[in-house]
């Protein structure tokens, strides 16, 4: 353990957690093809919840944690984030959808989250999801021994803010590990050259909530689902990352994904 009680990862930590980052991928691209208008949250959430424990032989994180009723997070249109799935919401063309999994394997979490148009899509709203995915490959970027956590937040803060959108400040990535949320917290804003120094053998998430319109938030009522105030769409990506000393690995790359770096 080194400083702010971080976990520095072993090697046999790291192949666990590249297993257990592999699984979260490949329930996402499972999921892909079902993803389409006149399906509804709580089938999504059936679907993925049988294929991680029948299939993959792990457990889906969410379900139980704090509480949480669902193996998924399913967050449509102006939800931010830990949008519950539900039978009665069916999705509709011209919904974005953003599917959150973190599933355990062996004791290790891999968590990662990836947006969903119900099409046709529009292009402010294709927009809005590009710039968001941007942004987190701009804030893995500077994941680098030697950098630091602010480093992470102001790239993706000037990049959000630079394409006029918001980034939301309540909500943050995390450490990650045997542990669903662990030291350092990732903020997706900041100053250069501020925070917790980034150490080779950290693991943590990178998953910039983008808002097009302001950044302001609420917390509906059932203590899980998080909107935006104004009701603009909000977009979300996320990948699990370990710091190497030759630079970031994704521990969730989807096999359909082209990394930008």
């Amino acid at each position: 353990m080194g400083n702010d009680n971080i976990s520095i990862k072993t090697p046999e930590d790291i192949a666990k957690m590249r297993v257990a980052g592999r699984l979260a991928a490949e329930v996402l691209e499972m999921v892909t093809e079902h993803v389409e208008a006149g399906i509804s949250t709580g089938e999504l959430d059936r679907i993925c919840h049988d294929y991680i424990v029948n299939t993959q032989k792990a457990i889906p994180a969410p379900l139980n944690y704090k509480g949480f009723p669902k193996s998924v997070c399913t967050s449509v249109n102006h939800v931010i984030c830990h949008g519950i799935p539900d039978d009665s919401k069916v999705l509709k063309k011209g919904d974005i959808l953003n599917i959150d999994v973190t599933v355990i394997k062996d004791g290790y979490h891999g968590d990662t989250s990836k947006m969903f148009i119900i099409g046709p899509p529009k292009p402010h709203v294709e927009r809005l999801i590009k710039v968001t995915q941007e942004c987190m490959y701009k804030g893995i970027e500077q994941a680098l021994p030697g950098n630091h956590i602010g480093d992470i937040g102001h790239v993706i803060q000037q990049h959000a803010e630079s394409n006029h959108y918001s980034v939301v400040r309540e909500y943050c990535g995390h450490g990650i590990g045997l542990v669903f949320h662990e030291d350092p917290q990732i903020l997706h804003y900041g100053r250069p050259g501020t925070g917790t120094e980034i150490r080779e053998g950290m693991t943590f998430t990178v998953e910039p909530m983008i808002n097009a319109g302001k950044r302001h938030n609420k917390l509906l009522a059932d203590g899980w689902t998080v909107v935006t105030k104004d009701r603009k769409l909000s977009a979300q990506w996320e990948h699990t990352i370990l710091v190497t000393r030759d630079g970031p690995e994704v521990l969730t790359k989807r096999s359909d994904e082209a990394l930008p770096f």
